[in-house]
């Protein structure tokens, strides 16, 4: 098994559809890779074409128990008097980004649009997002970063 890291690039967002009728929304993403998730910033008052610009780090076993290995990119509308709006999501599926990095010692899957659609499968927009993947040998620090623990040798 092979442990790495997984950064995502999250871009920015065109088309998004308005569930504010008189505001303008404010889109930010919920970032999920199996029990891992972040939430980008809120790109307040940017509307239907949002910009983040931001990277996410993933720690990642590969190959492990999912056979399909996925990211899912929630897009939300932040509310600041009401629950948040649902806009829509895409899924990139990693197992190519997963096999060729272990492959190559790292491989990057540069920004791309994936359409957003809802929970009825409509268009909602478009989200650019890269995905890089590199395998890393476990250390201390690394094992610290994302909260695990390290065997000792003894």
């Amino acid at each position: 098994m092979t442990i790495g890291i997984m950064e995502v690039n999250l871009v920015d967002a065109r088309g998004l559809s308005n569930s504010d009728f008189l505001n303008k929304i404010d889109p930010y993403v919920l970032i999920q890779y199996k029990s891992q998730e972040h939430k980008s910033t809120i790109a307040k008052g940017q509307g239907s074409k949002p910009s983040w610009n931001e990277t996410f780090k993933f720690r990642v076993e590969f190959p492990g128990s999912d056979e399909q290995p996925k990211l899912v990119l929630k897009i939300m509308d932040h509310d600041t008097f009401s629950s948040d709006d649902y806009i829509g999501q895409t899924t990139i599926y990693l197992k190519e980004v997963l096999e060729l990095g272990v492959e190559n010692g790292s491989f990057e899957l540069r920004a791309q649009k994936y359409s957003i659609v809802d929970s009825s499968q409509s268009y909602r927009g478009d989200l650019r997002v890269g995905v890089s993947f590199t395998p890393r040998v476990e250390n201390e620090s690394y094992a610290q970063e994302f909260g695990g623990w390290k065997e000792s040798q003894w």
